[in-house]
């Protein structure tokens, strides 16, 4: 994961440096925070009901889970929050969304992008159909709000609530 996000971080970095564009602004408000919290809301309540009634999806992200989850210590979970959350969303929405045009059509791209991240198998399309959901959601956020604070609280506190329900779930 900490690889992963370093080169995130380095693709990121790159291609700001080459790219004719400037990184989504970052503007830390209370209204982009309470956003961030609403739309974080909303993921983990609909992760919940899909999880629940579509179960390749829960075979799916169980799988997902297991791998990145299990071996993990309970503290240990706050970088399942922190590092994808910021550097996930540093490229997804930071980067892609200007350098593709900051419309819809880059919401869109950016998050096919960022669900094809988390595909691990042929067998994980459905985590992939749902993180594309995602990655579409938090977009809609950066280009709603033009903050890219948005969207990082809501990746991260998505990823932190959904891995502790998920690790207290699976460890009984």
């Amino acid at each position: 994961m900490g690889v992963t996000a370093l080169l995130l971080l380095i693709v990121s970095k790159l291609w700001l440096q080459f790219g004719n564009f400037d990184l989504l602004h970052v503007q830390f408000t209370v209204t982009a925070l309470l956003h961030g919290f609403g739309i974080a809301l909303t993921i983990a309540i609909a992760s919940w009901v899909v999880y629940r009634l579509w179960s390749r999806y829960r075979r799916s992200a169980d799988f997902y889970l297991e791998l990145v989850l299990k071996p993990l210590h309970w503290a240990d979970l706050i970088w399942i929050g922190l590092l994808p959350g910021l550097s996930e969303e540093l490229l997804f929405r930071g980067v892609m969304l200007p350098a593709f045009g900051f419309n819809l059509a880059a919401v869109i791209v950016s998050g096919i992008c960022f669900g094809v991240l988390h595909l691990s198998s042929a067998e994980q399309w459905p985590y992939v159909v749902w993180a594309t959901a995602v990655g579409i959601l938090l977009g809609c956020s950066a280009l709603y709000t033009g903050n890219l604070l948005v969207p990082i609280v809501a990746h991260i506190l998505t990823n932190l609530v959904s891995s502790y329900f998920w690790k207290w779930e699976h460890s009984r």
